[in-house]
């Protein structure tokens, strides 16, 4: 059974979930942890939702929207961003955690959609996450990217899907390294 860690956040469970749900193991992480300690004997990281990385973080001052993580998370996860990439441990970043990700390899962040993007979409539902799964816009797949490859059965003949969104944040500047797999209309 595969060991994932799965960085600690208010969901939690959702998280963990999904990880047994696919018969892998669970171990979380915590900002309290020892990076090195965090990562040993891992099989894989998945990098979690919540508060914002702190704009100081990417070299910018912060936007009035900015919600700040809890104290110590983005230093935390920024050190197992950086210890994962020279361990070659595969990264799995979920909403904050692809922004986490992006800035730890060297990226940047529109801090407010809604106010930093003319035209931009609603990426935050008002429907609270434990009413109802709703989606809230479409995104376009790079046909050339593992996502896509991923998603072909899903998708049949299409490079687009709708997807539940909840965040006011994006990456502006993609870091050196990474490829972006989808994107909104909006992007």
């Amino acid at each position: 059974m595969p060991l994932i860690g799965v960085t600690n956040c208010r969901k939690l469970e959702d998280y963990r979930q999904s990880v047994l749900h696919v018969s892998g193991e669970v171990r979380v992480l915590d900002v309290s942890a020892d990076v090195a300690a965090a990562l040993d004997g891992l099989d894989g990281l998945v990098l979690t939702g919540g508060g914002d990385v702190a704009p100081s973080k990417y070299g910018e001052l912060p936007h009035p929207t900015i919600e700040a993580a809890e104290p110590g998370r983005d230093d935390f996860e920024l050190a197992l961003v950086s210890l994962a990439r020279k361990q070659r441990l595969p990264i799995l970043a979920i909403c904050r955690g692809a922004q986490v990700l992006n800035v730890a390899y060297g990226g940047t962040l529109v801090q407010d959609i809604p106010s930093q993007v003319p035209g931009a979409l609603p990426h935050k539902l008002e429907v609270p996450p434990h009413q109802a799964f709703e989606l809230a816009h479409e995104i376009w797949l790079d046909k050339d990217t593992l996502l896509s490859k991923l998603m072909r059965e899903r998708l049949s003949d299409t490079d687009a899907c709708e997807v539940n969104s909840r965040h006011h944040q994006a990456v502006r500047q993609v870091a050196p390294g990474l490829i972006v797999s989808a994107t909104a209309p909006d992007a």
